[in-house]
């Protein structure tokens, strides 16, 4: 069962890259207390997330976050170091890279997917989130393109 709107977002520890390297961070410290945008994508430096997706939110983040939204989360399964360099590479300087190395966010979130045909592995679905102080919002879950997970879609649903 996935997560749905009313839903609490679970509590993990995960990795963001840090001046020093990876580093533990807590969902619970992202969310408490904030209105976050989060959004998953299958994985970094793939060509709808890197071409489309994540580039949505970098032009977008002043716009979302003028609505009254405190942080940009992007999460995919990809260690630290990874989410770090395509941060890097899109300028997505507003956003937060998290890692979901071992795919428990994924997993937690019910919105895993099992790519190993494609020699991938255990992945993220593509969905975006609006979370408020925990409380799940909205769930949107694309299972092609990025329609209803997209910047433009969270930023008229905020």
């Amino acid at each position: 069962m996935s997560l749905q709107a009313g839903d609490t977002f679970p509590s993990l520890t995960l990795k963001i890259l840090g001046d020093k390297g990876p580093e533990d961070v807590t969902t619970d410290s992202l969310l408490s207390g904030k209105k976050v945008v989060l959004f998953a994508v299958p994985g970094a430096f793939t060509p709808g997330c890197s071409n489309t997706h994540l580039p949505g939110f970098v032009m977008k983040a002043d716009e979302i976050k003028a609505r009254g939204v405190d942080s940009i989360i992007c999460t995919a399964v990809n260690d630290a170091f990874v989410m770090g360099a395509w941060g890097k590479a899109q300028n997505a300087d507003e956003i937060i890279m998290l890692a979901d190395g071992l795919g428990e966010l994924a997993k937690a979130a019910g919105l895993d997917q099992d790519l190993s045909a494609a020699g991938l592995g255990v992945r993220s679905q593509r969905y975006a989130m609006i979370i408020n102080d925990r409380k799940i919002e909205l769930v949107n879950v694309d299972a092609k393109g990025v329609d209803k997970t997209s910047a433009e879609t969270l930023l008229a649903a905020l």
